[in-house]
């Protein structure tokens, strides 16, 4: 896989208690890509060589996800909780010295980013987010509609083992339905196949699908009590968020994702993007023409 990001150097970095893979090439100021389902830090790999002509990209694994490491979950599912990722983020860039930086983050992703954002504010400049709604808003959009076009919601959150056993039966189908089914020409042409190959390794690790489960989990219990706590408090993102959906995605079916976002953060701006929910190798120049001018206020 390093062809698909030239130039950039492969490090292994202790997160909060588990070690983190990531790559890091550029120059500038720091800039976390945070990937999301069922995908690895791959995804950006599109992107990742243009943002680091103007920033230092950090382009990690979250915990669980590609080659981080991958702990068992706990009974009240706070190991995968964005909580958990995020201090795994916060410690990884203070290990590369680094004490504020900007953030974007895709899908799951974008979770860990924005409780970043709540949780440790003087950390983070400036923050992306793709094709997500926050977590409590996203259960409370759920129609018929949403339930269906969403399944894997409350299918990967039901107790162990059920959702692992049948996943496992067939990883390379499950994985490639799911990638296929979200991109706006229902197609794995969208991918390279170099970054399919790397879903596919860690979908048939038994670990790997465990710690996507888990995670899950935490969406519906840990990570959703942690949002609506925070919402009922009046606690709201400070650092300037801007917020990128698909025309073909997730958010656009809540009915107003951007007012949505309004809710959570003082600052936001965003814009739509014709793409699929995989907007960052489904149009990459539509996703860099969003955030290198609003990353670049930070480095300004």
């Amino acid at each position: 896989m390093a062809d698909l990001f030239s130039g950039f150097e492969t490090r292994r970095i202790r997160g909060d208690g588990v070690d983190i893979h990531l790559r890091i090439g550029g120059a500038g100021a720091p800039l976390v890509l945070l990937h999301g389902y069922p995908q690895t830090h791959a995804t950006w790999h599109r992107v990742a060589p243009e943002l680091a002509r103007h920033f230092t990209v950090v382009v990690p694994d979250l915990r669980g996800y590609g080659d981080s490491e991958a702990p068992a979950d706990d009974q009240a599912h706070t190991v995968y909780s964005k909580r958990a990722m995020a201090k795994d983020i916060a410690a990884v860039m203070t290990g590369l010295g680094f004490d504020r930086f900007s953030v974007l983050g895709h899908d799951r992703g974008a979770r860990v980013a924005y409780r970043l954002g709540l949780d440790l504010p003087d950390r983070v400049e400036r923050l992306g987010i793709i094709e997500v709604v926050p977590t409590g808003e996203m259960w409370r959009a759920f129609n018929a509609d949403m339930a269906l076009g969403t399944y894997h919601w409350p299918f990967l959150a039901q107790p162990a083992p059920l959702p692992e056993r049948l996943i496992g039966s067939d990883p390379d189908f499950y994985l490639e339905w799911t990638l296929k089914s979200w991109t706006k020409a229902k197609s794995l042409d969208a991918f390279d196949p170099e970054a399919l190959a790397a879903y596919r390794i860690a979908f048939r690790q038994e670990a790997r699908v465990a710690a996507v489960c888990a995670d899950y989990r935490a969406g519906a219990t840990t990570d959703r009590a942690l949002d609506e706590a925070d919402l009922a408090a009046g606690r709201r993102i400070s650092a300037p968020l801007h917020f990128l959906w698909a025309d073909g995605g997730f958010p656009s079916r809540t009915g107003d994702p951007l007012g949505l976002w309004r809710k959570w953060a003082t600052d936001v701006t965003g814009s739509q993007v014709v793409s699929g929910h995989f907007a960052q190798e489904e149009n990459p120049e539509g996703v860099l023409s969003a955030f290198v001018p609003f990353f670049e206020g930070a480095s300004g």
